[in-house]
């Protein structure tokens, strides 16, 4: 049974298990801190460069951070089944370059598309609510509070301003991306779909949907549509130099 654990374990390639491994560690510091009243993600996750509670390390810790169980459940098994074979063909050094690099584009992204809808509410908002926010809204996201639901323009404004965006799926979309191009062609079979579908097709219906899902920008919906996209582009660029300088592979 040991002898089971540890050849699937190590079957892993080091660069994917390690990332796994600290992405379970932050998960668990997450939850036993927030038993103690301290929510990690206001220091680690990625806030707004404007924002009082923005720190630069942010750009590089919060794709280690995860806002649930679904949600680091779902990044570590996409991490695990494309990041594995993706490592295997590029090697450790490359496949590490090739992660970091998607997620820090999704970041990129991320908050350039967060800085124009912010301009956007300080333009259209009473000046009075947006004082309010811009010198109250970093405390109360520290202390893991927020303007009240009569106030929803200003805790909205807040949530974008101070609020903190956590998760690997920048880099996780970057690998689909990347499996999509290096293997177009390969069948998967998803549970959510009744029948086998080409890699090629799947990263093309899946950018389509976050692009739809990001310009729509509907109510409530927390997702960070354009860090996806944002990996999957950065990542289609470096593939993209990699390819002319005939080192792909």
């Amino acid at each position: 049974m040991n002898y089971y654990r540890q050849s699937r374990l190590s079957s892993i390639p080091p660069v994917v298990k390690n990332i796994l491994i600290i992405n379970v560690l932050f998960f668990a510091a997450t939850y036993i801190l927030e038993v103690k009243g301290i929510n990690l993600a206001n220091y680690l996750g990625l806030h707004y460069f404007k924002s009082d509670l923005f720190q630069p390390y942010q750009i590089i810790t919060h794709m280690f951070m995860h806002g649930g169980l679904m949600h680091i459940a779902f990044n570590m098994y996409a991490l695990w089944m494309f990041g594995k074979i993706l490592e295997q063909v590029w090697g450790p050094k490359k496949f590490l370059i090739y992660y970091m690099i998607t997620g820090l584009g999704a970041a990129t992204l991320h908050l350039l598309v967060m800085h124009f809808q912010i301009v956007h509410e300080l333009n259209t908002m009473p000046a009075d609510r947006v004082t309010m926010v811009l010198s109250e809204g970093a405390k109360l996201i520290s202390h893991n509070m927020n303007f009240n639901s009569q106030y929803s323009d200003m805790a909205n404004l807040n949530m974008l301003y101070n609020g903190a965006t956590v998760g690997a799926s920048g880099a996780v979309f970057g690998l689909l991306l990347a499996f999509g191009m290096l293997f177009p062609n390969v069948e998967l079979y998803l549970m959510f779909i009744p029948m086998p579908i080409k890699a090629k097709y799947f990263v093309m219906g899946y950018g389509a949907i976050e692009l739809f899902s990001g310009v729509a920008n509907r109510a409530g919906d927390n997702t960070a549509h354009f860090a996806h996209l944002g990996g999957m582009l950065f990542g289609f660029i470096l593939i993209k130099m990699w390819k002319k300088k005939g080192e792909l592979y």
